[in-house]
Parts: structure tokens; C-alpha cells; sequence
């Protein structure tokens, strides 16, 4: 894989479980891919394009797992920080429904909500948008040396430079090889999106290898991420966090 977008190849959809999100709820890689096919027509529908940052709110879910792969898809690199977004003027800030009302966009940014429906009638409504998306997967030239993740104001393991696309996918190979991941394994992160070091862990590494990237829950401004992978007794295996270098 050259980029995140490869993740979601059409020959990747099949019945396998592909996501459980911190509600219990499953996806398959049908599911997931196909979702994401849609999230990346509603971005562009608001106008992300290559280049143009997506800021997208990093606690683990469904939709926030489905902005980042559909953004990744459409050379959109991702902040996993909408207060940065909304500063630094990003295309499109993507927060819970909750957060709507102390959110104020910049000119020339689209806000949208997931959760529920949006109080303002300028905002968008994220699922409603989805689900009426077409399910295709727009056209793209981004290349791995173009960023996947924008930075944040963490520090400097965590989020303190863009990241590319190939640096993202080499530290998710890493873990992959260490530990020998394989279809049907579980990969468990407990945490946000907004260290990469959690992403390619936690969600790019299972995805990649065809495994199930288990989301367990965790806020920004939580602790230290962690990841690890369920044991056939039940016990976690913990991996150590990979290098993400630019």
C-alpha cells in the first residue's frame, strides 16, 4: 500500500469484521469501506479537496473513523483538533452534534455535525449527508510523500508536524510485522485519534492487515494511548506505540 486511501480498494469489501466502535456496534469491511466511499463525496459535496485540511473531532467513533479514511481517500489530510480548524480556517470542521452551539466557523469553513440534528440550519447534518451519498470513491493523485494527518498543538510524539501518508503506513507495517497480525485478530486502542502513533497502531495497522480495529473509548486530553491485542484467554498483549517520522 502506497497510501491510507489503499485501504479501501473495492476488493478489500467482504464480510469480515472490520470495526467495533466504543458502542459495541460492528462493521464489516463492506460496511466500512463503503461508508468511507460516502464520507469522502460529502467532504468534496463541501468542498475538500487535495491539499485542503479536514479538522475533524479525534474521540474514537464511527464517524470520526469514516472522516478520516474518506478525507485520506480524497488527498484531504486530517486535524484531529477542530478549535485549530476552525483558527487556522480549515475546508471543513466536523464536531458532535454537542459542540455545535460553541462553534463558530471561519469564512469560507463548513461546519457539520454528527449525533444528531444540527440546530443551525447553515450547518450540516453529517449522517443525513451520508447516507444519501453516491457510494463510489472519488478520483485522487495523492502521492505517499503527501500529508495524511495535519498537525496539532501536541507535542512532539504526538502530533507536532504534518505526517505523510507513507510515514503513517510504514509505522502501521511495523506493528503488522512485530506482531504478526492477521485476519480475524483484534486490535484494541484505548484513546483518541489525535496521536498518530494510537492511529497507525490502533486503526491503520488492524485495517491493513485485514484484522478488526476494536475502539474502546478515550477523550482528548486522556492519558497516554494504548494499544494491545485480545489474547485467545482474554488477556491484552500490549504493542508499544510505533514511530511516526514525518
Amino acid at each position: 500500500m502506497d497510501v491510507v486511501g489503499d485501504l479501501l480498494a473495492r476488493d478489500r469489501r467482504n464480510r469480515d469484521l472490520a470495526l467495533v466502535t466504543p458502542d459495541g456496534r460492528e462493521r464489516t469491511y463492506r460496511d466500512l469501506i463503503t461508508n468511507a466511499y460516502k464520507a469522502a463525496n460529502v467532504l468534496r459535496y463541501l468542498g475538500a479537496r487535495e491539499g485542503s485540511t479536514v479538522a475533524v473531532e479525534p474521540a474514537p467513533g464511527f464517524h470520526t473513523t469514516l472522516a478520516f479514511l474518506g478525507a485520506a481517500g480524497l488527498g484531504a489530510p486530517v486535524r484531529f483538533d477542530p478549535a485549530a480548524g476552525i483558527e487556522r480556517g480549515d475546508r471543513v470542521v466536523l464536531v458532535d452534534v454537542a459542540d455545535e452551539p460553541a462553534t463558530e466557523p471561519a469564512p469560507g469553513t463548513s461546519l457539520v455535525v454528527f449525533g444528531g440534528a444540527p440546530e443551525r440550519p447553515e450547518t450540516t447534518h453529517w449522517e443525513q449527508e451520508l447516507w444519501s451519498e453516491n457510494p463510489g470513491m472519488p478520483p485522487s493523485s495523492v502521492g505517499p510523500d503527501d500529508p495524511v494527518v495535519r498537525a496539532t498543538d501536541g507535542g512532539d510524539s504526538d502530533g507536532s508536524a504534518d505526517v505523510s501518508h507513507g510515514a503513517l503506513l510504514g509505522a502501521a507495517a511495523s506493528v503488522v510485522d512485530e506482531r504478526s497480525l492477521e485476519p480475524g485478530e483484534r486490535v484494541v486502542l484505548r484513546g483518541d485519534f489525535a496521536d498518530p502513533r494510537a492511529l497507525a497502531a490502533g486503526v491503520v495497522a488492524p485495517l491493513a492487515a485485514g484484522a478488526t480495529a476494536v475502539l474502546a473509548g478515550g477523550e482528548a486530553g486522556d492519558d497516554e494511548p494504548t494499544v494491545a491485542v485480545e489474547g485467545d484467554d482474554g488477556d491484552p498483549r500490549p504493542i508499544a506505540l510505533p514511530a511516526v517520522d514525518g
